[in-house]
């Protein structure tokens, strides 16, 4: 190994360090009372190393989401590229999201909420490039299984690329609504798998012919 792979390697084996420590601040501190402080001792680190890696707490923030939508897009491609029937595509992309929600609960809460925050617009363009194209692909992969189904006659005509936003957004308002639920009523039954089934149920029988 050279000298140059070594320090490609520590440099992402310390950006790997730096987003655990920030992850278990942001889970038990939250956003607003989290500081790069935090996360520094968190991480064993100085303050100042956190800013070689990342440009502030907003761009460190966005950067947990990464691996969610990369997790989403490995999943749906999973979904796309199987020889399914209409009903077994949707229980297949139902089960995606599943998979997803399960793999990192909070994080995407966190992403669902920069959805509409305007904290995008402080972090690196290279960063929201990122984010942009991968969401990009995940919408295009859910269009593309609405498409088929809808060019062979077993969904209703409608377009694909609006039908997938749907989706999607029946997918988020469902997580965030059960979980300010939670909050507001500070109970701790959790409905959120339960009503989520039910709203695709619906959906299901909604987009099929």
């Amino acid at each position: 190994m050279g000298i140059q792979e070594r320090k490609e390697r520590e440099k992402e084996r310390r950006r790997q360090q730096i987003m655990v420590a920030a992850r278990r601040v942001f889970s038990k501190n939250g956003f607003n009372r989290a500081t790069m402080e935090d996360i520094a001792k968190e991480a064993e680190l100085s303050p100042g190393t956190l800013y070689l890696y990342f440009k502030n707490k907003d761009e460190l923030y966005v950067s947990l989401s990464l691996r969610i939508l990369q997790y989403l897009l490995i999943r749906l491609e999973h979904v796309k590229n199987k020889s399914l029937k209409p009903e077994e595509s949707l229980v297949a992309l139902q089960e995606a999201m599943f998979d997803v929600y399960d793999f990192d609960p909070m994080i995407l809460i966190n992403l669902f909420h920069l959805q509409s925050s305007v904290t995008l617009k402080s972090i690196s363009p290279e960063l929201l490039s990122q984010i942009k194209s991968l969401s990009q692909r995940s919408f295009s992969i859910i269009a593309y299984i609405m498409a088929k189904n809808i060019k062979y006659g077993s969904f209703i005509d409608q377009h694909p690329m609006a039908v997938a936003n749907i989706y999607w957004s029946l997918f988020s308002g469902v997580i965030l609504w059960e979980t300010s639920k939670k909050i507001i009523n500070n109970n701790d039954k959790d409905y959120l798998k339960k009503t989520l089934k039910k709203a695709f149920e619906i959906f299901n029988r909604g987009i099929l012919k």
